[in-house]
């Protein structure tokens, strides 16, 4: 049968432009990517061989390096693939996660970051063979079907042609024709330097054939396995040196970085498992994409793999963990579909959990400026547990760090320390939510608790103020936005606060009744307030209402909601307000009273960092207002 030549996708014959053409420091990932997908491919073989015997071989991974025509060819007996899975897999941006790898390749070489090690974390690992490919042959064979095999071939650039093969056994061989500057892949030390610092811990054999002198001078070939196989979660973590756990955590990984921390332990009891967990140094690129990224631990049953992608495993805010869990009582055949129902994976989950929380603990009490690293590399993901995860709500609370009024930038303190440092006449924990740390420093609904010099944490994550409509206290100490809501006053004065604001209410009644008419569709209420010290007005929500943070970040996501009234607060001492009485005395009339009652809500908007419904007429008042001064 003839064979049928295919385009590219737009988006991969991009890729494949960036990967030929681009330049990259270590081209060494290529030969890591196609064994990690060769040991894939058995894993997937291995796992149907469970229920269907007839499918189980003696699996291996095969390099063989041909120096008169130039190729390396990398084979496996694992589950193959059919012409249709060839077609779907190879070539198509919905299984590769192609567009957001280009995209975070492209912003890593502006950067000037390393680039290879972004390949595998996106499924397009089989493409970074055309960085020392002129041509790659693939030739493949589903497992347990009568389909014969198929042949796709390219030279990467803008098509590729299939056809059926000829092919005995089950399992997948690419063959490379290595570019002129890329022949050193053919040397069996370099292949070997390879296996040994990515590929150690596949658990399968990586052979090289290896020509041998024998006694009587003749030559035979000899199959010299590369790599050790052995399960490292199952060693002693005193015999497991740093540069191994380095190594199995770039296996897993893709990332040529040492993970920040190693967790290892073994559970017994009524369920029994091992455990080998890292935290890494980096969040990945996609950890905001679920979509494509495989969340949870690697699972094994008695050390036959199961999945890479076992949710249950862990919850949802801990999906950053890498590392792998050994069962001892899963049974083998145990699906995947199947494995959220059962009740050995809750209880391992519930292990797991409890460890990595005890040791994130242990660190941000012995080692706080890395546990800071830490935090602010993971910290948002962390905090979804606060959400989420009701059993541990209290250990999650005691993890949370945040930025505040009086400490510097970039400095993170837990709750516990703004508890430890709070005086005594503070009753609350004080809190603003914003875009960033700049934007809710200026903002004046602060100024009350900075002239007290109360601290006031600074939440700047887009989820902050999401958690914290469900959190109501730290150590029976309750929550308190300083944007929503009326401050509550000490004893000693409150007498007199609330004395001071009344006598202020009373004399500008007129005005305040005049203000909340003329704002009346945007505002619920005109008050004074001993929030402000310095800046006249400032926009507040009701103690239970969504807060304007809230409703820019339901907005940026397109939710439709209709706008929440706010409360305009006025500072009764700022020359401002009594400038306005005095406007107002004279002639309630004077069409500037309107201009300025919008200026006035505009200006407060502004300052929270909210947008304002009319900016080039807010710009127009202004410039009036200016023209007024400076003719004086």
């Amino acid at each position: 049968m003839p064979g049928k030549t295919k385009q590219f996708k737009t988006e991969v014959q991009h890729l494949l432009d960036l990967m030929i053409h681009s330049l990259y420091s270590n081209k060494d990932i290529f030969l890591r990517e196609l064994i990690a997908n060769a040991a894939d491919a058995i894993d997937k073989a291995r796992f149907e061989a469970v229920t269907r015997p007839e499918l189980a071989l003696d699996w291996k991974i095969r390099i063989v390096a041909d120096k008169n025509a130039k190729t390396l060819t990398i084979s496996d007996n694992g589950i193959g693939m059919t012409e249709a899975e060839v077609i779907d897999n190879i070539g198509t941006i919905a299984k590769s996660g192609t567009k957001a790898f280009m995209k975070a390749l492209e912003e890593r070489q502006q950067s000037g970051g390393n680039v290879p090690e972004l390949i595998g974390q996106f499924g397009v690992g089989f493409y970074s063979a055309f960085m020392v490919a002129e041509k790659v042959i693939l030739t493949t064979r589903k497992a347990g079907t009568d389909e014969p095999a198929v042949c796709w071939e390219s030279d990467g650039k803008a098509s590729y042609s299939i056809e059926k093969a000829e092919k005995d056994s089950p399992g997948t061989e690419i063959v490379i024709k290595l570019k002129e500057d890329a022949l050193n892949y053919l040397e069996q030390w370099k292949v070997a330097d390879i296996v040994k610092k990515y590929s150690d811990y596949i658990a399968y054999p990586i052979e090289f054939p290896v020509e041998k002198t024998n006694d009587d001078k003749t030559t035979t070939v000899e199959d010299k396995v590369l790599n050790s196989q052995k399960a490292i979660w199952l060693k002693n973590p005193d015999e497991i040196t740093e540069s191994e756990h380095k190594s199995f955590f770039s296996h897993l990984t893709h990332q040529i970085s040492a993970p920040m921390k190693t967790i290892q332990f073994t559970a017994e009891g009524t369920t029994e498992f091992r455990a080998l967990i890292y935290i890494p140094e980096k969040s990945e690129t996609n950890i905001f994409m679920p979509e494509l990224q495989k969340k949870g631990l690697q699972l094994y049953v008695r050390r036959v793999y199961i999945t890479d992608d076992c949710k249950e495993l862990v919850p949802d805010y801990l999906r950053f963990l890498k590392g792998v869990v050994d069962s001892s009582d899963l049974p083998l055949n145990v699906s995947r579909e199947i494995l959220q129902e059962n009740p050995l994976i809750a209880k391992i989950q519930k292990n797991v959990v409890r460890k990595v929380l005890g040791e994130l603990k242990k660190m941000q009490e012995t080692e706080p400026t890395r546990y800071q690293e830490f935090f602010r590399e993971f910290g948002r993901t962390m905090k979804e547990g606060i959400q989420t995860d009701y059993t541990n709500l209290d250990k999650l609370k005691e993890l949370v760090m945040y930025e505040s009024l009086n400490t510097a930038p970039g400095i993170l303190i837990s709750l516990k320390e703004y508890v430890a440092a709070m005086p005594s006449n503070q009753k609350e924990i004080y809190f603003i939510t914003g875009e960033s740390r700049s934007a809710v420093e200026s903002s004046p609904a602060l100024e009350f608790f900075r002239s007290k010099g109360w601290d006031v944490l600074l939440m700047t994550d887009p989820i902050d103020e999401w958690i914290m409509q469900s959190v109501t206290d730290f150590d029976g100490k309750p929550f308190k936005s300083v944007a929503k809501g009326e401050i509550e006053l000490d004893k000693s004065e409150k007498e007199v606060t609330e004395k001071k604001l009344k006598e202020a209410a009373e004399a500008h009644q007129s005005l305040l009744e005049f203000l909340k008419k003329e704002l009346e569709e945007s505002i619920s209420e005109v008050r004074f307030s001993p929030r402000l010290t310095e800046s006249a007005c400032c926009l507040v929500s009701d103690q239970f209402a969504m807060g304007a943070h809230m409703e820019r970040f339901y907005k940026a996501m397109n939710k439709e909601m209709k706008p929440s009234k706010r409360i305009l607060e006025l500072n009764p001492d700022h020359p401002l307000i009594s400038g306005l009485q005095a406007l107002y005395d004279r002639d309630n009339s004077d069409s500037r009273l309107k201009d300025y009652a919008v200026l006035l809500r505009d200006q407060a908007l502004l300052a929270e960092g909210s947008p304002i419904q009319d900016p080039l007429n807010f710009a127009k008042k202004v410039s009036d207002l200016m023209v007024l001064g400076v003719g004086k």
